[in-house]
């Protein structure tokens, strides 16, 4: 008793290869020609059970292809002249893949378009041929019925409210914010002048007087360098007491490279 076989159906035998070329994850234009071989002819063995010559032969003829390559894969490579062009005998094969695999991809596009199509409804016209042509007439003495100007008006200050209601009171008078560039060399001069000038003053106080966070960043930049350079001394009694700076009296001239703090 013969044992049913089911098979893989294919819509031909460039279908077939194309199929076995996936499943080995091969390159297509390097197929391993004696690897695909046996497998293809292993599909036409089982085909055979089918009984359908006008399939079998298609199958058929590829399997001739398939083995002439294969043939000609194994035989031993003879040399060529250096202006003659080595054939590979799979360039053939190769071409009539690659031309078959985009009409393939081309033929799922239009599936998948069509699939589509399937599901959009488009309604009958309905409106009987008597009807199609007329048009309803607008009678501009009641359209304009009632009109007057005050009413125009208020129309005219309701749509302009409507447009201020969308600006946002805050966000609308936000300006540009600049990045202001300090200069450190320029606050360690102030620092230095302000110190020959007040002696002994508070830190705190110093601070204070700074615009925003970068500025009071560069002071506190400044004090460190006049603190290296032995211009200034600072005092602190207590924990978390407020620092007092004295000014170092000296007859050396500030000496400040030119620094930079952005």
């Amino acid at each position: 008793m013969a044992i049913p076989v089911k098979l893989e159906v294919f819509e031909g035998p460039l279908d077939l290869l194309l199929y076995l070329i996936e499943k080995n994850k091969v390159n297509i234009y390097d197929i391993p020609i004696v690897t695909i071989t046996e497998q293809y002819m292993e599909y036409v063995r089982q085909l055979q059970s089918t009984n359908n010559l006008d399939i079998i032969s298609e199958f058929l003829v590829m399997a001739a292809t398939l083995l002439k390559i294969k043939s000609k894969m194994l035989l031993p490579k003879v040399e060529v002249e250096e202006d003659e062009e080595d054939i590979d005998p799979r360039q053939e094969l190769v071409e009539r893949l690659l031309e078959y695999k985009k009409f393939k991809y081309i033929s799922d596009e239009l599936k998948d378009k069509q699939f589509d199509a399937e599901k959009i409804l488009f309604k009958v016209n309905t409106i009987p041929p008597e009807l199609k042509d007329i048009k309803e007439e607008v009678n501009i003495d009641e359209l304009l019925d009632g009109l007057t100007l005050s009413k125009l008006h208020l129309v005219f200050k309701t749509i302009i409210k409507r447009q201020e209601d969308k600006i946002d009171p805050i966000r609308s008078k936000f300006g540009r914010i600049e990045k202001e560039e300090v200069n450190l060399s320029d606050k360690i001069r102030f620092i230095d002048t302000y110190g020959a000038k007040n002696k002994r003053f508070s830190f705190k106080k110093l601070l204070e007087g700074q615009h925003d966070k970068i500025e009071i960043i560069v002071t506190f930049l400044g004090i460190l360098e006049l603190i290296k350079m032995g211009r200034i001394h600072v005092v602190q009694e207590e924990i978390f007491d407020d620092i007092y700076i004295d000014y170092q009296e000296t007859n050396e001239e500030l000496d400040v490279e030119e620094l930079s703090f952005a």
